[in-house]
């Protein structure tokens, strides 16, 4: 019985030269593979709890996980490799050439590849961090070797390479001091009763549930007469918030309060204003 399951493994698969690939080599890169998939599963629950116990933020475990999984697969691709026969050091002294030309071809993947590393590692960039890149604002999805996921406002997924975020100045909201400041832009008309303005302006940012109304640390909403502008009177009013990633519907939401407020208090919005002047001349017909 012994000998035929031995034969069975000794069956060659496919033969070239001093080189056979049998089906023992088949079941050994199977086990390799299946090992490492239940070491990755149980090395990253013991690293879960780990980094729990220690107080890690949910961003860098997923980053230093995710350096653990690439050094694992790394070594085990080297013993499939050697299971199968082939030696690494042969290979790569005999791909010594090719691997200058990729190199020279590839060089935009090599950057991306080390800056994920850079991103993985640093941890300037986590998961679910909101970042502002080529003014799209969106939510870190995925931090993969080469690309990033980011999900925008508008539900669209994003494929960003990762030297984007090494090269590129990005805005990463989620590491400014939460809550975060926004403000409101808005101008009256010439004429309006400031006190009035700023009152209703402020009632409006200290009524949404979204805004922050804590006066003890100095994050309570107030508003600013910035200017005298063109054809209104300039005001700003600014406020903290916590929901950073829908902040523009928070800002919406003020805007429709401020339009109606305005109505009920007879504040009035300009149109903008422009003057023209026409030079008189007299018209000679034929």
């Amino acid at each position: 019985m012994m000998e035929d399951f031995q034969s069975i493994l000794e069956y060659r698969i496919f033969e070239t030269g001093k080189y056979s690939f049998t089906l023992a080599t088949v079941f050994m890169i199977i086990l390799i593979f299946l090992g490492t998939k239940l070491l990755l599963f149980g090395v990253r629950r013991i690293l879960n709890r780990i980094f729990e116990r220690r107080g890690i933020d949910r961003g860098r475990r997923f980053a230093m996980i995710k350096l653990v999984q690439y050094f694992v697969w790394t070594i085990a691709l080297v013993v499939i490799l050697q299971t199968a026969g082939f030696q690494i050091t042969i290979l790569l002294a005999g791909s010594a050439a090719l691997l200058v030309g990729l190199g020279l071809g590839l060089q935009q993947i090599f950057q991306d590849l080390v800056s994920g590393i850079f991103i993985l590692i640093e941890g300037t960039i986590q998961r679910d961090d909101v970042i502002e890149i080529d003014g799209l604002i969106g939510k870190i999805v995925t931090i993969n070797l080469r690309t990033s996921t980011v999900l925008t406002r508008d539900g669209i997924m994003l494929i960003v390479p990762n030297h984007k975020f090494i090269v590129d100045n990005i805005i990463n909201w989620s590491h400014s001091a939460t809550p975060t400041r926004f403000k409101v832009t808005v101008g009256v008309a010439y004429g309006s009763d400031v006190d009035k303005v700023m009152r209703v302006l402020l009632e409006c940012a200290v009524g949404h549930e979204k805004v922050i109304k804590t006066k003890d640390d100095g994050k309570y909403p107030f508003v600013r007469f910035v200017d005298f502008g063109d054809s209104a009177l300039l005001f700003e009013v600014y406020f903290w918030s916590n929901d950073i990633f829908p902040i523009e519907s928070t800002k919406s939401d003020i805007r429709y309060l401020i339009d109606k407020r305005f109505r009920e208090e007879g504040i009035t919005i300009p149109f903008p204003q422009r003057d023209l002047h026409l030079k008189s001349g007299s018209f000679k017909g034929n």
